[in-house]
């Protein structure tokens, strides 16, 4: 039973909140905010998604930088709450288009309505946006996208002067577009998660994939769509047995139903080790030519999430070197190769490295003509950062190019042992659109005729972004 839910600010700022049982005290939200903003634990930086205050569980999930809150009095799964909460986020952004504090104020009635007919007295009732529109009779009031930062989700697609229209990240499911037509239009987002983790001689140790098929549609009449993959996927590894099952997006996460199924593909050049699918697809031909078949839900949904352990080519290859240059002073060499196509760009490139305990200061020395990178020595962490971003509205990190840095370091004590003990691993964050590592790859985007004229914008999109990129030294 869910207790309460609010959303705050990155300031702390009160957005929403609705009490639902009355069993937990008016002022959690600030008990709340005071705890995480000062949350020191066991050495630990953030505090955890999941924490217990007097006797009140308390559960939160970061949105485009807001945070998803809910309380409970009573033991309840962990991993339910948090999936509910990022459901409510997702609902919410279907109906509002633009998830951000702005929108959710001037917004706050529809916002109300949806959480009334999402929890009920702390039972959860439905997490679909097409039922709910059965129920929501508000409508939104639509923000201006141009109203945005430079660098919201929609940029990510973008890819040198051609950019896809980022309005399945703006629109709402139930506005329509200026002159009260309906623009009809599918989204198809691959978006894939990778965990890499390099050996201090460079050799990859551990590698995964984790993905997901994303699905926005704008089509009226909810037609039938076919969605095909590569001809030589093949699920699990050959000649064995592996596992997919449906997974329900309606009332809370009867999530996995696994059936046993035999790839009769073969090895193939793209092997998932596993997937799921969506309720609404179905899988009639799947084994046969690999496509899938549904009635595409009203709202943001995930088709097919999948997993992938086979090798693959990582995008960023990472070196590092330290050397001591005296008993109080010591140099780190970091050197960042992108190993992908030069006509793909990456964006949103933060590499970090824990520096010794006793390191006093750190000052910072960039190779000839970097443009538009930052560095940072967190003085309280014993961290450095170093922030490859783009240095303008154009520019990005393309493929094939290296980058350098070098950190000269300074000690309040003397060194005493290995030095690259103290220090490390070397942790990479990054955003890579149109380019995944799987190539796995949608091959056509059916949708069912209406009309010999009827022919809506299908648009597919690719982005490949790091879960866990970690380089040891």
């Amino acid at each position: 039973m869910i207790s309460q839910f609010f959303v705050l600010s990155q300031r702390g700022d009160n957005i929403v909140f609705r009490d639902y049982r009355g069993d937990v005290q008016k002022g959690s939200a600030e008990i709340f905010f005071r705890k995480v903003k000062f949350w020191k634990d066991d050495g630990e930086e953030e505090a955890p998604p999941v924490f217990n205050v007097d006797g009140v569980n308390y559960f939160h999930v970061k949105v485009v930088g807001l945070l998803f809150v809910a309380t409970t009095r009573v033991n309840m799964s962990p991993s339910l709450v948090l999936e509910l909460l990022q459901r409510i986020a997702r609902v919410i952004k279907d109906y509002l288009g633009i998830l951000n504090e702005d929108s959710i104020r001037k917004n706050f009635v529809l916002v109300y309505e949806l959480l009334d007919e999402v929890i009920d007295f702390g039972y959860v009732q439905t997490t679909s946006t097409e039922v709910l529109k059965s129920y929501v009779f508000n409508e939104p009031i639509v923000i201006d996208a141009a109203r945005l930062q430079p660098l919201n989700p929609a940029s990510m697609f973008m890819q040198g002067t051609k950019r896809m229209p980022g309005t399945a990240v703006t629109k709402s499911v139930v506005a329509n577009d200026p002159g009260g037509r309906k623009r009809e239009e599918i989204f198809v987002d691959i978006i894939e998660k990778i965990s890499v983790t390099f050996s201090s001689s460079g050799y990859i140790l551990t590698s995964e994939i984790d993905g997901t098929i994303q699905m926005k549609s704008y089509l009226s009449g909810n037609p039938e769509i076919r969605l095909a993959l590569n001809e030589d996927l093949a699920i699990g590894t050959s000649g064995g047995r592996a596992t997919y099952g449906i997974f329900q997006d309606l009332n809370c996460f009867s999530f996995v139903h696994h059936t046993d199924y035999r790839s009769s593909s073969g090895s193939g050049s793209v092997i998932l080790d596993d997937c799921n699918f969506h309720e609404s697809v179905r899988l009639d031909s799947f084994d046969i030519d690999r496509t899938l078949s549904l009635v595409p839900p009203d709202g943001e949904f995930p088709v097919m999430n999948y997993r992938m352990t086979q090798e693959f080519k990582p995008p960023f290859r990472i070196n590092t070197l330290i050397e001591e240059a005296g008993s109080l002073r010591a140099e780190v060499i970091l050197k960042i190769s992108a190993e992908f196509p030069s006509n793909i760009t990456a964006n949103t490139i933060i590499v970090q490295m824990p520096l010794p305990k006793y390191t006093a200061r750190a000052t910072f020395e960039l190779e000839a003509g970097a443009v538009g990178q930052t560095t940072d020595f967190k003085e309280s962490t014993k961290r450095l950062e170093w922030g490859l971003k783009k240095a303008s509205f154009l520019r990005y990190i393309s493929g094939g190019s290296e980058h350098t840095l070098r950190a000269k370091l300074t000690f309040s004590q003397e060194l005493h042992g290995n030095i690259t003990k103290e220090a490390g691993p070397v942790s990479l964050t990054f955003t890579i659109p149109m380019y995944n590592v799987s190539k796995l790859q949608v091959k056509y985007l059916q949708i069912a005729k209406k009309s010999s004229s009827y022919n809506p914008y299908r648009w597919v999109r690719y982005v490949t972004q790091a879960n866990s990129y970690v380089a040891r030294i």
